[in-house]
């Protein structure tokens, strides 16, 4: 089975485009590295300031597992929590 999440991210003006350079560079590791994602995208919100989505589905739960554990994501997330202003929301979904 499919599993999906999507998170907001809401960064601190001032670190709205170190968030985005670090989305930027995790989204490209994961687009070369886990061929079991289908799906990691970064969308800034139109309407809420520094406001963005990262929205991902893996083909299984392993592959979402594997996700969970990669070195570069170890890296990466740690910094990409400090640019935040407020506690990242993360909801899973079901991919249909």
């Amino acid at each position: 089975m499919r599993k999906s999440f999507i998170a907001k991210l809401v960064a601190k003006p001032e670190k709205a485009a170190d968030l985005e350079a670090l989305q930027t560079e995790l989204r490209a590791l994961v687009h070369l590295h886990e061929p079991d994602c289908e799906i990691y995208e970064l969308f800034k919100a139109t309407d809420m300031p520094n406001t963005y989505f990262c929205v991902a589905t893996f083909k299984s739960e392993a592959a979402f597992d594997h996700h969970m554990h990669i070195d570069f994501h170890d890296r990466l997330v740690p910094p990409i929590l400090e640019c935040l202003a407020e506690e990242m929301e993360l909801s899973f979904h079901e991919a249909v």
